[in-house]
């Protein structure tokens, strides 16, 4: 169980840090200063493991449920 979580955390890490990098390069090219970007991709890096890491516990407590009941 607690491995399985670590497996979903880290992956939704990697997920963050994925949607970080993309929308900080991207939003660097359209501003000069770097501190907008920076505050946009943490942004979209936190939005990015909320919902990786609600849908991995929803599935997560779907699939238990279906296979308990079996």
């Amino acid at each position: 169980m607690y491995a399985i979580f670590a497996l979903v955390v880290f992956f939704c890490l990697f997920a963050s840090l994925m949607a970080f990098l993309i929308t900080y390069n991207e939003y660097a090219q359209h501003y000069v200063e770097k501190q907008t970007p920076r505050k946009m991709a943490l942004e979209a890096a936190v939005f990015t493991f909320c919902v990786f890491l609600l849908l991995s516990l929803v599935v997560g407590f779907l699939l238990n449920k279906a296979f308990v009941s079996q």
